[in-house]
């Protein structure tokens, strides 16, 4: 089992990602990513998609794997890694559903998703996950490795493999069709009329 989990709220999920991990994995989760990633933004994206529906072969197999949402900056000297802050992920909506259904079972980046991606994630049994915004130097410390591997023509948004350890995120969309932000705001509608509106633990952390 990739998934290991170290408490209540923290788990550390190691790639590639099974079924069944993707299964362990809930709204609030803080997550902490280790193995092989690759990272893709918008351009990249829509190549993939453009090589599937001409029939081609995409330069990875998807298949278990995690797309982070962004374009990485050139690394100073001694470092695996410049910044590497997420890219916003609604960008990504008009693709996600096509690549999930060849197999990919994560994506990583920052706010929400649309109805289409959250129902394609429940449909494909995968998870969307939200790193921290605005913290891209911060984020490079959790980065060992970068090498291009194709689409080397899109600069920093070509398609990269990484390797991570113990890079920070939040399960932000399930499996099961459960969105951290639409439950905490039911959760503000349920409670609100009462004058006792005392967010979970999980909504907390997620929005502290």
């Amino acid at each position: 089992m990739a998934v290991e989990r170290l408490s209540d709220l923290e788990v550390r999920l190691t790639t590639p990602v099974t079924d069944e991990d993707v299964s362990e994995l809930k709204i609030g989760d803080h997550v902490l990513v280790c193995g092989t990633i690759y990272t893709a933004r918008d351009a990249a994206h829509n190549r993939m998609v453009q090589t599937l529906d001409a029939g081609g072969q995409l330069p990875i197999d998807l298949k278990g794997q995690l797309i982070y949402y962004t374009g990485p900056t050139p690394a100073r000297p001694g470092h695996a890694s410049g910044a590497i802050g997420p890219t916003t992920s609604m960008r990504m909506d008009p693709f996600t559903p096509r690549l999930l259904a060849e197999g990919l079972k994560a994506c990583m980046g920052k706010g929400n998703r649309g109805l289409e991606v959250q129902a394609a994630l429940k449909q494909y049994h995968a998870v969307y996950l939200m790193a921290v915004g605005g913290a891209g130097a911060m984020l490079s410390q959790f980065i060992k490795k970068i090498e291009v591997i194709a689409y080397e023509d899109l600069g920093t948004e070509s398609l990269k493999r990484v390797e991570v350890e113990d890079f920070p995120a939040v399960v932000m969309d399930d499996c099961e069709g459960r969105d951290l932000l639409n439950e905490g705001r039911k959760q503000w509608r349920d409670t609100e009329k009462l004058g006792s509106y005392k967010p979970s633990e999980k909504i907390i952390v997620a929005q502290g």
